[in-house]
């Protein structure tokens, strides 16, 4: 009898063992090292946000697209911190490197200092495992006298090398940066800065 009872607890547990989750992993955009430190204007401060994302990805889950009309959320691939927050962070970081200055910051936090402020929709963020990324944003730059407006609209594919959610992952972060050459040229050519 005893036998048998550590023989049932024994399989339970090898069952138990066998039937565990996968565990999660973690990922996060990443802004480009590559891009061209500009030439520094210390005058310069850029406020970066708020950045709006459809809700369809504003999910801790990476949402992948495997037709036109199916997504996949992946319960064990997530991202490390909201996805707006990440866009947000990346597209500072990159800006900053791109304008050569340090006065970059993300909204809310640089929302009081007379700042250029770039507003981001995202109105697509889509990820093809193994094929390609997709940013499709909407994005305005207010100047720190309020009376200068740029808008702007960047429709991005970036192609994904390799598979996995790593290089989804790579592939947006350099979907953002062709975004933030564009937004950098806009506020180098906004007139009170000639």
């Amino acid at each position: 009898m005893r036998r048998s009872v550590l023989s049932s607890a024994a399989a339970s547990v090898l069952v138990l063992a066998a039937c565990s989750s996968p565990r999660a992993a973690f990922y996060t955009l990443s802004p480009d090292a590559t891009l061209e430190r500009g030439a520094a204007d210390a005058s310069v401060r850029v406020t970066v946000g708020p950045v709006t994302v459809p809700d369809l990805v504003d999910k801790p889950q990476i949402v992948t697209r495997r037709a036109q009309n199916e997504v996949i959320v992946n319960e064990y691939a997530r991202w490390g911190e909201p996805l707006k927050e990440n866009i947000a962070r990346t597209l500072a970081a990159d800006l900053s490197r791109l304008l050569g200055v340090d006065n970059v910051t993300v909204y809310p936090y640089g929302a009081d200092v007379k700042a250029y402020q770039v507003r981001v929709d995202v109105m697509r963020f889509e990820s093809i495992p193994g094929d390609a990324v997709t940013l499709d944003a909407i994005w305005t730059i207010r100047a720190p006298d309020g009376a200068s407006r740029f808008e702007g609209h960047s429709m991005i594919h970036e192609a994904v090398d390799g598979n996995g959610f790593d290089a989804i992952a790579a592939a947006h972060g350099r979907a953002l940066a062709q975004m933030s050459r564009q937004l950098a040229a806009a506020i180098a050519q906004m007139p009170h800065l000639r």
